[in-house]
């Protein structure tokens, strides 16, 4: 355990943590403090853009390449979840949706997973978002998102140019890619997967569709809930389902304190800015803690310039139904799955019967 802790912290030139903090600061400063100054909402989404790309290290041999695929495919979701915001049927169907891609992603790996959870935060952020502030343009919405990770990518080619690597790096194959990929979805069986995913799907439905129905305001905190709370491993037992529940609801409850505590945007401003430097610069390689880190990270921005914490209530009950909805659903489907195997386990009893009752009929020559 001491020598994994030692090779995590360790600074080499392959992975230059710092690095990629310095970018994800300054990245997330500049709109962040022009949102301050104007007040204006849209550049909310230019930070969250800027968050969002800064999750790739440019460093890395992909990182450039990964880090286009996060502003673009995050672009998009923002604003289909901002575009279906007054849709319930279409809301309920592309969380459903999404429910299914993030499970599908898993399949692949933990990388791939990462990035399907960034796409279901931004769809969170998205639909939660719309009411609050006049700013009711989905184009509008996904080209900021855009503009806020492109500074990020600017920041990040300047730095590969320091470091003296090319501009960008020769592509992957495609072949390699996707034996790789086949490999990690080996490691799932078919019938287990299809349960994750129907677990995933029913949780992230109901909850995109009571946003809309209910009409609650600052709905991601409901969303990302589900979301997260599904992240953290429940279908093992159901004591692992109630600590996960319990500590998800826990984490926002001591934000909401927080937030509505200091109740100051600039002050906000000046903590948020440290923890964006920190938590890039020892990003969680764990899944689990990543989606932690990632959710904090992204409704701490999403919050900062609000001026709203006078009524911290409505954030908790959303959050309270959102570990619910998960909880519901995991539990759903653990009873499932035991009634099946219960069904399966005997069948072969109430064969090997029918087998016994025949040979004992059967006359013998």
């Amino acid at each position: 355990m001491r020598h994994l802790l030692t090779e995590s912290l360790r600074w080499h030139p392959g992975r230059p943590a710092w690095g990629a903090a310095a970018v994800a600061t300054l990245g997330c400063a500049l709109p962040l403090l022009l949102g301050l100054f104007s007040g204006h909402p849209g550049f909310l989404w230019a930070t969250v853009g800027a968050f969002q790309a800064a999750k790739a290290n440019p460093l890395h041999r992909f990182g450039m390449l990964r880090m286009l695929l996060l502003i673009a495919l995050g672009a998009c979701s923002a604003g289909l979840g901002f575009w279906s915001a007054t849709h319930p049927l279409i809301s309920l169907g592309l969380f459903a949706f999404y429910g299914l891609l993030l499970a599908w992603l898993q399949r692949y790996g933990n990388e791939a997973g990462k990035l399907g959870i960034g796409l279901a935060i931004c769809l969170c952020l998205g639909q939660g978002q719309y009411g609050i502030a006049d700013f009711n343009n989905p184009y509008a919405i996904a080209i900021l998102f855009a503009l806020g990770g492109l500074w990020v990518t600017l920041l990040a080619f300047g730095m590969r140019g320091v470091h003296g690597l090319r501009m960008w790096p020769y592509m992957p194959r495609l072949m390699s890619l996707l034996r790789v990929l086949r490999r990690h979805a080996r490691r799932t069986p078919i019938r287990q997967w299809r349960q994750h995913a129907l677990t995933y799907v029913l949780a992230c439905a109901l909850g995109g569709a009571i946003v809309e129905l209910a009409d609650l305001p600052r709905g991601y905190w409901l969303t990302l809930a589900v979301f997260t709370t599904l992240q953290l491993d429940m279908e093992r037992s159901l004591m692992r389902a109630l600590q996960a529940c319990l500590g998800v609801l826990g984490a926002a409850a001591i934000l909401i304190y927080m937030g509505h505590s200091l109740a100051d945007p600039p002050l906000m401003v000046m903590i948020l800015l440290p923890l964006i430097f920190f938590g890039r610069a020892f990003q969680a390689h764990h899944y689990g803690l990543f989606v932690l880190q990632a959710t904090l990270g992204f409704l701490l921005l999403a919050e900062t310039l609000a001026q709203d914490w006078n009524l911290p209530q409505m954030r908790l009950i959303n959050a309270t139904i959102g570990v619910g909805i998960a909880l519901g659903a995991t539990l759903v489907m653990y009873l499932l799955r035991r009634l099946i195997t219960r069904r399966s386990s005997k069948r072969p009893q109430a064969t090997a019967q029918e087998d016994q009752a025949r040979d004992a009929t059967t006359p013998r020559s």
